[in-house]
């Protein structure tokens, strides 16, 4: 199943289990140094382009692709040109 809106993202992530699910919005070319996240993410890039590094390796990301942070992974962002969307279930603040 091909999921195009944030309500059928939400629908299949709440499916799953209890989440917070969140449209999150990037400026372009914006850089988030390493961080941690107190929360699992299971994400889909719905909008431009990003790079996610976890572990000394990085993903290009871009839309219909998605990504999993669990919670505690140090990582960092990079955000392209165009700014991103992505939609984000958070499980277990």
């Amino acid at each position: 199943m091909t999921i195009t809106t944030l309500e059928e993202f939400t629908a299949a992530e709440l499916a799953k289990s209890p989440a917070e699910v969140l449209e999150r919005f990037w400026a372009a070319d914006t850089v988030v140094a390493d961080h941690k996240h107190p929360f699992d993410a299971n994400a889909l890039i719905v909008k431009g382009e990003m790079w996610l590094t976890c572990g000394g390796q990085t993903q290009h990301l871009r839309p219909g692709d998605r990504f999993a942070v669990p919670r505690g992974t140090l990582h960092s962002e990079r955000y392209g040109p165009e700014g991103t969307t992505f939609w984000v279930a958070r499980r277990g603040a």
